[in-house]
């Protein structure tokens, strides 16, 4: 099955991405990405081929629009700007699992970087919709007070060289009430470009969304 280009509809704009959703996926691993990102990052396409090799279905999609994108360039406006991000993640969320999917699937989130914290304030929001989530040097410090109210099972992802992310993480894992792990990847930096410290991180991910997705019957 090939990943299919979609257009998600909101309520002021237009997302653009692409999804994979087999019949026999076990369930779907929502991307949300940080600033100055987009569907196209290579980590993340690559982080998303693994999943799907073990058997998950994936959506990697523009938070932004194009010139939203082109003016964060410039003003740096949106990319700490969480409820924003975590709002618009939400919608869309809603709108795929609604219209694009043809059955109740498990969904779950994988957010970097800021997205990271989008993706945690979405969970909260959306609660038992979002089964899990997956941070890969994230900044869930970002996420607030949604820290405190996360029921969906985290896993916090940081290369053991990013310090002060590391520090971060460590800072929310001690306030987050859900089953939760914080895993460290040696010798990785922020962005994980180290050879084989992206496949450790893809490798957690997707045992920890295997482990996670309950399968949901057909009605």
């Amino acid at each position: 099955m090939k990943t299919r280009e979609l257009t998600i509809p909101l309520s002021n704009v237009k997302l653009e991405g692409e999804l994979f959703l087999p019949d026999d996926a076990a369930g779907l691993v929502i991307f949300a990405h940080g600033s100055g990102s987009s569907r196209h990052s290579p980590r993340n396409q690559f982080v998303a081929g693994r999943l799907r090799r073990a058997g998950l279905g994936t959506l990697l999609f523009d938070l932004l629009t194009v010139e939203e994108e082109q003016a964060e360039a410039y003003t740096r406006h949106l990319r700490f700007n969480i409820p924003f991000l975590a709002e618009r993640l939400s919608a869309a969320t809603r709108w795929v699992l609604d219209q694009a999917t043809t059955r109740d699937v498990a969904a779950g989130y994988f957010g970097s970087s800021t997205g990271a914290a989008a993706a945690l304030v979405a969970a909260a929001n959306l609660r038992a919709t979002i089964n899990a989530v997956v941070s890969r040097g994230g900044r869930p410090d970002l996420a607030g007070d949604a820290l405190l109210s996360m029921t969906a099972p985290t896993l916090l992802i940081v290369g053991g060289s990013d310090r002060e992310v590391l520090q971060l993480n460590e800072d929310a894992y001690a306030l987050l009430r859900c089953e939760r792990a914080l895993r460290i990847v040696p010798g990785a930096s922020h962005l994980f470009e180290e050879e084989g410290a992206l496949e450790i991180v893809a490798d957690m991910a997707a045992e920890w969304f295997v482990q996670h997705f309950q399968p949901i019957p057909a009605s």
